[in-house]
């Protein structure tokens, strides 16, 4: 029962998304035209009960491992436990406004709730068969859920994201089998004991391994050169899809890369070439991401390109862990603040383009045009949003890159830190032109745009929490950097 209590957040999320699975086939019929808001009732039991359940074992600093190892419950797998928990729940809470009444709801619901429990296993597995079935379970549900419209733009982002998973889950558990081979465990505490040994008699062979996992969490992370599916599942996916996406997805992937590369492989002198390696990766993500976003027209596009530049910023700090930073504390801390700060700013985001969407029925920035005039305060959240997303104060975005920016200094990557700011400076460009469009643009159309109650609340909470971030970041940073330090 022990075990049971400390997956329990996970446990919540798979038995509502069973339940709902239940309740669709013998309960929710009878509901007729509330078939949809039935399922999404009970779908939001899941997140609400995992943020629950975490905060209660954040309250009592519950830690222990489970199930022989292949689990453990510590700062860093329930600050993403929670993170993950909190960004299901306002992708939930804003799906119906997008879904209208579309058919298979409760499917719907129930895969992202088994997808987000899956995300949640990953920052706390602590074996590599645990950490893989993990994946598995959160990317078999993101595949369904990516081409959930059954149109012809979102089957085609549904095949492409298919067929690139199905070749980095094959990678993944690639570079896993190799690692195994070398070092003979699939514990991580064990593989990081037995490295030393088969660094020194299998060098090669361990490079290999843990570039084919570079490779295979590359895909989760949204970096370059796995970057491929990004723009065209952003844009086909269902908005509050694109928008789950944008934030669990990718800290999923930062959590398993930090638990293998950290905690197994954080072992000198390998930890110094896979450090040079993210540091190239960095580079390279930051720059593509930015160049391309620069000439997009459609916002979801955009913020496709953007998510691979900003990936390349969370980059910075697995580079820094490595590199210099005394026990690499602050480059995985500057990563666990960016992620919490980034889940404001994107929600945010997307939220208000759910709204707008609804109404002006099109993605494309230039329909956007005089939103200010249409509904201010939309207009007004979107543009702190990707204020955010640039780095200019007083907002989250600007205290996550200046604290990850310090982490690049720290550990010696003074050019990486450089080339950060450059491309912040960059990305200004493309952020700063929606903005310009909305508050200088002469409207498309004439009508004001009004969110519903529910989608204006998620819309102003992640707004504020950008704002109260940036201005009082010392509980969001005290919380990362104890995950960070459970992790050293």
């Amino acid at each position: 029962m022990e075990s049971v209590n400390l997956v329990g957040p996970v446990l919540v999320m798979l038995a509502v998304a069973g339940a709902l699975l239940l309740a669709d086939a013998f309960l929710l019929p009878l509901l007729g035209p509330w078939r949809g808001r039935g399922a999404w009732a009970l779908a939001v039991l899941g997140p609400a009960g995992a943020v629950a359940w975490g905060a209660a074992h954040a309250l009592a600093g519950s830690e222990g491992v489970a199930f022989q190892g292949a689990y453990t419950l510590d700062a860093f797998s329930l600050y993403f436990a929670l993170l993950v928990a909190a960004v299901t729940g306002a992708a939930v809470l804003v799906s119906p406004d997008y879904l209208g009444e579309r058919r298979h709801q409760a499917e719907y619901y129930a895969l992202m709730l088994a997808s987000g429990a899956g995300l949640m296993t990953l920052a706390g597995a602590t074996d590599l068969i645990s950490l893989f079935v993990a994946l598995e379970l959160t990317s078999l549900s993101q595949f369904v859920l990516v081409g959930f419209l059954r149109d012809d733009r979102g089957a085609e982002a549904a095949i492409k994201y298919i067929v690139l998973g199905a070749i980095s889950a094959a990678i993944t558990l690639y570079g896993i089998a190799i690692l195994f081979g070398s070092t003979g465990h699939t514990s991580l505490a064990q593989v990081r004991e037995a490295v030393p040994t088969a660094l020194a008699e299998r060098r090669p062979v361990m490079v290999l391994a843990f570039i084919l996992l570079a490779a295979g969490l590359g895909f989760k992370m949204a970096i370059v050169p796995f970057q491929m599916w990004v723009p065209d599942v952003y844009q086909g996916a269902p908005t509050p899809v694109t928008a789950y996406l944008s934030v669990a997805s990718k800290a999923g992937g930062f959590a398993a890369a930090l638990r293998i590369f950290v905690d197994a492989l954080g072992v000198e002198p390998l930890a110094r070439e896979w450090a040079i390696m993210f540091a190239v990766l960095s580079a390279l993500s930051m720059v593509l991401g930015n160049i391309m976003a620069l000439v997009q027209s459609d916002i979801k596009r955009m913020l496709g390109y953007s998510s691979i530049a900003q990936a390349g910023y969370f980059l910075i700090g697995l580079a820094a862990v490595a590199a210099g930073v005394p026990q690499g504390e602050l480059g995985t801390g500057g990563i666990l603040f960016f992620l919490g700060s980034y889940a404001f700013t994107n929600i945010g985001a997307f939220a208000v383009i759910i709204a707008i969407s609804r109404h002006i029925g099109s993605d494309e920035i230039a329909d956007y045009a005089g939103m200010a005039r249409r509904s201010p305060l939309l207009a007004l959240a979107l543009a702190l949003c990707l204020v955010s997303l640039t780095g200019i104060p007083p907002t989250a975005g600007f205290v996550a890159k200046l604290y990850i920016f310090n982490a690049a200094v720290q550990a010696h990557l003074v050019w990486l830190a450089v080339l950060g700011v450059v491309n912040s400076v960059l990305s200004a460009y493309y952020y700063l032109r929606v903005v310009l469009t909305m508050f200088v643009g002469e409207p498309v159309a004439p009508g004001e745009v009004r969110p519903t109650p529910l989608l204006g609340a998620v819309t102003a909470a992640a707004t504020v929490g950008l704002l109260v971030v940036g201005i009082f970041p010392f509980p969001l940073l005290e919380a990362a950097e104890r995950a960070a330090e459970a992790l050293i």
